[in-house]
């Protein structure tokens, strides 16, 4: 059996055995939140309430912060060898990794991912901060050429203090790669994750004081956007802020780093990825499967997700005939049944979201050729993969973000047409080629504006690899550089020094 296979549970069963502990980690510890409001979360899959959470603010991040920056200025971590911290890191990787049972289980309750994908996940998760701590030690200053008489240094040194807000389609991964890069170049952290799905990210102080992370060097605060979210957006200790979400909160994130202490930012943010299949791909049903794999994993609630189809004239009529017939094939069930591969969206909220945007694509013209909607026979949050056809660039369904199981097909007749259509939205965060001709891969792989470009494969398949090189996205996906060495540096400050001799 490999780390990724899972072995024989009764997730049901061990979902009751789990209880919730709701209060913000702060220095170390599980405090009480000063304040008296709460938010509910709630099982998509039933509707059921889970837990009610404390709406942390301006009270509690302040604490948060107070307490990174106390423990970033004592240097318990940030005065640590590279690979000290990289042993500590791997102790964190090995905490997530015996208790990702219980991870994955918090993240299927509160977002509905099957735990058949949220399993994996977490062991995704521990391998992405040994993957930091590898490289705890990689990131090499460097000797600048000069006189004799001067010896010139760029030094890299940590931020500070890292503010984190994550979203709730992989609450506990998403919440990880942030936290692991930042903490293996010596900052401290504080993350404050999506309302609708915390649990799993609380859990993770626990688990960092298991490993021997140093009390108030990673802090997670519960909290709605408007609250604890816009708290430490525009808190004046914090060094960086990064960002994974929608591009309009992205906007938001910038208006506050500028009105308060001009906190640098990464920002990933929203995505209409296109998947560009062109007729001389041979084998269509393997390109099919694909395709509905990319725009129904985690039910469509993916950055990257592929969701807009766009496919040579001449084979455009049978690509779209088997895709719909792969993805109406597809059931919804229970996500705590590991045989289920496809659960809700993840609150009621998004379901309406994802609603409204199927009667825009009817009423602006475009065609149902697999019309998906609500599954039958339930009332939870389940919405079925929806294909739509004679799409055109400026429908609401091609513009804009989704964040749910429904595709856009376009047809075009040549390499600069579907160049076009590629980049003709406001985004620009992954992109996949579907080709047999190297030159057109590589001349696509330079035109296409997106952050990461797949060759043959799912959009975003090397930007979700925990061990993948670093990627920028382009437009309105966001700014900055996540992930690889590149992305650990984004994390640190560059400093010249300069020795007279």
């Amino acid at each position: 059996m490999n780390s990724f296979e899972l072995a024989p549970v009764n997730w049901a069963v061990k979902a009751q055995a789990i209880s919730f502990d709701v209060r913000p980690w702060i220095n170390g510890r599980r405090i009480e939140a000063s304040t008296t409001e709460h938010f509910a979360t709630f099982n998509p899959a039933n509707g059921t309430r889970i837990a009610d959470l404390p709406a942390c603010g301006a009270a509690e991040i302040d604490s948060a912060v107070s307490a990174a920056r106390a423990a970033f200025e004592q240097g318990a971590w940030a005065n640590l060898s590279p690979r000290a911290r990289a042993r500590i890191l791997m102790n964190f990787a090995d905490a997530i990794e015996r208790n990702a049972d219980e991870l994955a289980l918090l993240d299927t309750l509160e977002m509905g991912m099957p735990i058949s994908a949220a399993a994996p996940d977490m062991r995704a998760a521990a391998d992405a901060v040994r993957v930091a701590a590898e490289a705890a030690d990689k990131l090499i200053d460097q000797v600048i050429p000069n006189d004799p008489s001067t010896l010139l240094l760029n030094l890299r040194e940590p931020v500070g203090v890292v503010g984190a807000i994550t979203p709730w389609n992989f609450p506990a991964y998403i919440g990880i790669t942030k936290i692991a890069p930042a903490l293996a170049v010596g900052n401290s952290v504080v993350l404050k994750p999506s309302e609708i799905a915390s649990l799993s990210c609380l859990r993770l102080g626990e688990l960092a004081a298991e490993a021997g992370i140093p009390d108030g060097v990673l802090n997670i605060v519960s909290g709605l956007g408007s609250g604890a979210g816009a708290a430490l957006a525009s808190h004046m200790d914090v060094d960086l802020l990064t960002f994974t979400g929608s591009t309009a909160t992205g906007k938001r994130l910038i208006e506050l780093s500028g009105q308060s202490n001009m906190k640098r930012l990464i920002l990933e943010c929203g995505g209409k990825s296109p998947q560009i299949v062109f007729a001389d791909m041979e084998d269509l049903d393997a390109v099919a499967e694909a395709v509905v794999g990319s725009i129904t994993f985690n039910s469509g609630q993916v950055c990257v997700a592929g969701s807009r189809l766009l496919v040579e004239r001449s084979i455009h009529d049978v690509l779209v005939e088997r895709v719909v017939t792969l993805a109406s094939q597809i059931e919804a069930g229970n996500p705590l049944d590991e045989t289920t591969s496809f659960g809700p969206l993840a609150s009621r909220e998004q379901h309406d979201r994802v609603r409204r945007y199927f009667a825009a694509g009817q009423d602006q013209g475009a065609v149902a050729a697999l019309p998906g909607g609500p599954a039958e026979g339930t009332e939870a949050c389940y919405w079925m993969p929806t294909v739509f056809t004679g799409v055109r660039s400026d429908m609401r369904i091609a513009q804009e973000e989704i964040f749910g199981p429904v595709l856009s097909v376009f047809a075009f007749d040549d390499e600069i047409e579907a160049v076009k259509l590629a980049n003709s939205t406001i985004y620009g965060l992954a992109a996949s080629v579907w080709t047999r001709d190297l030159g057109r891969c590589l001349r696509l792989a330079r035109k296409v504006k997106a952050g990461s470009v797949t060759i043959s494969g799912r959009p975003g398949a090397s930007a979700l690899d925990a061990t993948a090189g670093a990627f920028e996205p382009h437009g309105q996906s966001g700014l900055g550089v996540e992930g690889g060495l590149d992305g650990m540096r984004a994390m640190t400050r560059l400093k010249s020094v300069s020795l007279a001799g």
